[in-house]
Formats: structure tokens, C-alpha cells, sequence
């Protein structure tokens, strides 16, 4: 199946010159949503992990249903003060922008190999903010897997020493 057939490309959003790729259309579709995840469990089910984590909002619609297609649980990173318990934080870049992510400090064991999931690799601000997370708290990050990867934006640079998986490359 050819997934990008299933993207909608959106020009000038959020600002002009962007290209944003928008997931929903893939997502409305159970047929195409569901071989998505398919494949992707299919590409990092050779990791032995135990759990899956993906930052806000996007990465819960691909790491969630990740997660329960190779039976590990699945932990949320999200945007500061929402999340109920004890928490550790990190900032980072966006391509357009600053955020910042939290983590339940009890959300990951010492030890636990951990792969980041997400809907798409851009910079890799995210996704480094976020293995960094998984790392304070004792963490192996052992791989990241993402929907789509913007190559021409060079975020798996970010990412060395852990394996890389895209369902999609745009170039």
C-alpha cells in the first residue's frame, strides 16, 4: 500500500513555506490506519521492547496503538501540568517555535528498553527532548519509529545510536 497516497498535503501551515502533512486523512481511514500500524509493528518488532512512550498529541495515535499491536504498554509524554503525578521536564526547539515535555518520574523503570513512537520526524527536537526524558529516568531508548520522516530536515542526525524507522519518507 502506498501510505502518502492517504497524507493530505497543507501549504503554508502553520506559516508560509510549510508543507505540513496532515495525518487525519490516513487516520479516518480504519482499513489504512490499521495496515499503517501493521507495518510499522512489523519494523520494530525485532527490538524486544518493553515499552513504547510518544510525546503529545500525535505520538498517543501511532504509540498507543504501537503499543497494543506488540502487547508492551505504552507512556505518555505531554505538555507541562498535565499530567496528575510527580513529573521531570525538559525543554527544546521546534521547527517553528519552543515547547517543553513532562513525564510521570515513575513512568519508566531503571533498565526498561524503550522505543520512541511517533507521527512524524522533523528536526528532532521532539524526539531528542524526549529520549532525553526516558534517559533521566533510567531508560534504554533502543529505537524511535516514526509515521512520516521529513529527510530534507535532518532529524534522525539528532537521533544517533538508536535505531531509526519510517513508514514514510519525504525527501
Amino acid at each position: 500500500m502506498n501510505f502518502k497516497d492517504h497524507i493530505r498535503v497543507i501549504l503554508d501551515y502553520p506559516q508560509p513555506g510549510i508543507r505540513f502533512k496532515d495525518i487525519t486523512t490516513l487516520l479516518n481511514n480504519g482499513e489504512v490506519y490499521r495496515a499503517a500500524i501493521e507495518e510499522m509493528r512489523k519494523l520494530v518488532q525485532h527490538l524486544e521492547i518493553d515499552v513504547i512512550a510518544g510525546p503529545e498529541a500525535r505520538g498517543f495515535v501511532i504509540g498507543a496503538p504501537l503499543a497494543l499491536a506488540l502487547g508492551v504498554g505504552f507512556v505518555p509524554i505531554r505538555k507541562p501540568g498535565k499530567l496528575p503525578g510527580e513529573t521531570i521536564e525538559a525543554g527544546y526547539d521546534l521547527e517553528y517555535g519552543k515547547d517543553s515535555l513532562a513525564m510521570h518520574k515513575d513512568a519508566i523503570k531503571p533498565g526498561q528498553r524503550v522505543l520512541i513512537a511517533d507521527d512524524l520526524l522533523a528536526t528532532g527536537g521532539t524526539i531528542a527532548t524526549s529520549i532525553n526524558l526516558v534517559k533521566q529516568l533510567g531508560g534504554q531508548v533502543i529505537g524511535a519509529a516514526f509515521l512520516i520522516e521529513l529527510g530534507y530536515l535532518t532529524g534522525r542526525e539528532k537521533l544517533e545510536g538508536i535505531e531509526v524507522v519510517s513508514l514514510m519518507k519525504y525527501e
